[in-house]
């Protein structure tokens, strides 16, 4: 196959949401309506009797939560598709963000009860920053719920986004028949069993044909008329380009853990989702049809397989065709790099693959090489933008609990700060390490990890740090920048990158600072031009 026909049949989108929306069992679903596995993995709460295929890792089965993004990939009416699965906890956001750099399109999960939550709004925020395309899925519906009518409204102003229902529920929660689906002119009735992988369609052309009546009762009938009437003059109608430019949201209704919708999503995802996109560089825009290859690190994870202390790098591939055995330039190294043993994932199974395309993900052994944000090309001097680090808003001093396990604490911190769990910063006074995390359940993870997985164990310490600004040293007015770096001396660090950093105790210190040094140049996030 050429690379044209290879970019063109593939599909590589995330999937997000608020916690518990059910993001996870609609993965699963998508999965086992591709094929990719004969029976579905209920995530639910620490009861889980079989663990959902993308939630791997220890800590996740207990909680019964995605801390980490998983990829997935499968292959559905000759087209590859390629999931990544990311954490809803807002704990874990920092991991989603950095996905989204790797997705051409999201699914975002709606709850049918509590509509758009916190986390969703933040995360829809991000994609449409990054004109992301969007679908919106409305998931639960076998449960009490609000209304869809309301729903729509709610996902329009408190998302901003333009919707186009290309689904309609046929009553809701106990109430509940069926869907009519406008997009492809059916009905699927609801059995309420969740074991049966394909519910029943029934093609109806023409919503007044009498034996819609004898389908779902007349009353029923009828509101679903009034409905799909509603629908079709209050919303606009589906156009693709619209949508590819991330100017209009399809939206779905259905049941991820009862299978229902779900087929209709994925149908209709296939058919209309973006093949892999173009990527801007710090020097030009890559086209994925290129001959040269090219991609970039998004996610790096050690010990995937505690028994065989593994690190994986994944790489987003951009442009080319990338082949196992091939030197590659890792470009901050400037050196050359080759691979034989690449992986294709399916959660945590892996299985090694010669050749990748535009879209894939693949999985590169790592020593410890990689950082999140690096380049790979065939030769070509250029980085990929658009991974950035941002203000953490906790922070905490790290301490080793056992000094005969030092240098493994010091190698579990490099290389989970390296995996980006968290961010690093070692004060420039006395060198100290303080750990700067999104959210506070990352320092449980850390501290179970850097056991489990390490063998080390550390004890934190409370650090009054309201914000990490990032200082920008070329930027700032060289004189000012020295009496700053004299009188701040003590709320000074180094993060990972040797970049200097600025720790605030409170926001009015931080007016203060800026008011005081307006030619020194602070930045919320790591990477600035």
């Amino acid at each position: 196959m050429s690379l044209i026909s290879e970019i063109k049949r593939r599909r590589t989108f995330g999937i997000i949401s608020h916690p518990d929306a059910g993001k996870t069992t609609l993965t699963e679903k998508l999965l086992l309506f591709g094929g990719a596995i004969q029976e579905a993995g209920a995530v639910k709460s620490n009861k889980i009797k079989k663990g959902a295929t993308s939630d791997f890792m220890e800590i996740e089965r207990q909680r019964g939560i995605s801390v980490a993004t998983s990829v997935l990939a499968f292959e559905y009416q000759g087209i590859k598709i390629n999931i990544l699965d990311t954490p809803g906890h807002k704990d874990f956001a920092e991991d989603t963000f950095r996905t989204l750099t790797a997705v051409d399109s999201v699914i975002v999960v709606i709850d049918v009860a509590k509509g758009v939550e916190e986390q969703t709004v933040k995360l829809v925020e991000v994609c449409r920053m990054r004109k992301i395309p969007m679908i919106v899925f409305i998931n639960k519906l076998d449960r009490e719920g609000k209304d869809a009518f309301e729903l729509l409204d709610e996902i329009e102003q408190k998302l901003n986004l333009t919707v186009t229902p290309m689904s309609f529920p046929i009553g809701m929660g106990y109430d509940f028949k069926g869907i009519y689906n406008i997009w492809e002119k059916n009905i699927n009735l609801f059995s309420g069993d969740s074991r049966k992988n394909i519910e029943e369609t029934i093609n109806i052309e023409d919503l007044n044909s009498p034996d819609l009546n004898d389908l779902i009762t007349k009353s029923a009938a009828d509101t679903l008329r009034e409905d799909v009437e509603l629908v079709t003059e209050v919303y606009p109608k589906f156009n693709q380009e619209d949508y590819l430019n991330s100017n209009l949201q399809p939206v779905f209704f259905g049941s991820a853990l009862n299978s229902f919708g779900v087929r209709e999503l994925l149908d209709c995802f296939v058919e209309i989702a973006p093949t892999p996109r173009p990527k801007e560089s710090d020097t030009r825009l890559v086209l994925p049809d290129e001959n040269e290859f090219s991609g970039f690190v998004f996610k790096i994870h050690a010990n995937m397989d505690p028994k065989h202390r593994d690190r994986l790098a994944f790489i987003k591939i951009v442009s080319g065709i990338f082949n196992r055995n091939t030197p590659y330039l890792h470009v901050r190294n400037n050196k050359k790099m080759k691979f034989s043993s690449p992986n294709a994932f399916f959660a945590e199974k892996k299985q090694i693959v010669d050749t990748s395309y535009p879209g894939d993900i693949v999985g590169l052994h790592d020593t410890g090489n990689f950082k999140i944000g690096d380049t790979l090309t065939q030769g070509e001097l250029m980085q990929y933008r658009g991974i950035p680090s941002f203000s953490p808003e906790h922070f905490k001093y790290i301490n080793n609990a056992d000094p005969l396990k030092s240098k493994q604490l010091s190698k579990g911190i490099s290389q989970l700060m390296d995996e980006g769990v968290a961010q690093l910063f070692i004060l420039e006074l006395n060198g100290r390490k303080v750990i700067g995390t999104v959210g506070a359940l990352q320092f449980e993870v850390i501290q179970y990890r850097l056991e489990h997985e390490y063998g080390a164990k550390c004890v934190y310490e409370n650090l009054n740090v309201h914000k990490a600004c990032w200082v920008d040293v070329e930027k700032s007015d060289k004189n000012e920048l020295a009496e700053f770096k004299r009188v701040k001396s003590r709320f000074l660090a180094k993060d990972k990158r040797n970049q200097l950093v600025f720790f605030a105790d409170s926001s009015f210190t931080l007016q203060m600072t800026q008011s005081k040094y307006p030619k020194v140049i602070l930045h919320y996030i790591s990477e600035f031009e």
